[in-house]
């Protein structure tokens, strides 16, 4: 899965600026800033990261089903999980 960071812990803030950052993510290790917000590409995580991430009580855990993206928040930062090309065709 693809991940790209969202640094606020604002969660209206992070819902405002969520369509945007899927509209133009930024690529691998580049930082963008939307609306003040620092946001990053992550690159890729793998599948087992999710899992370790969602056992822990201080990780909220959103998934939108219509596109399957993941959403984690912990911290001062929400991860934006996206399948990647070949997840979305299987």
């Amino acid at each position: 899965m693809k991940c790209i960071s969202v640094y606020t812990n604002s969660f209206e803030l992070f819902s405002d600026i969520y369509e945007q950052v899927l509209e133009a993510p930024p690529q691998e290790n580049e930082d963008i800033v939307i609306e003040g917000v620092t946001v990053s590409g992550s690159g890729d995580v793998p599948d087992q990261y999710i899992d370790r991430m969602r056992v822990k009580p201080e990780v909220v855990v959103m998934k939108e089903k219509e596109r399957n993206i993941m959403i984690l928040q912990h911290g001062n930062v929400f991860e934006i999980c996206l399948p990647s090309t070949e997840e979305e065709a299987v």
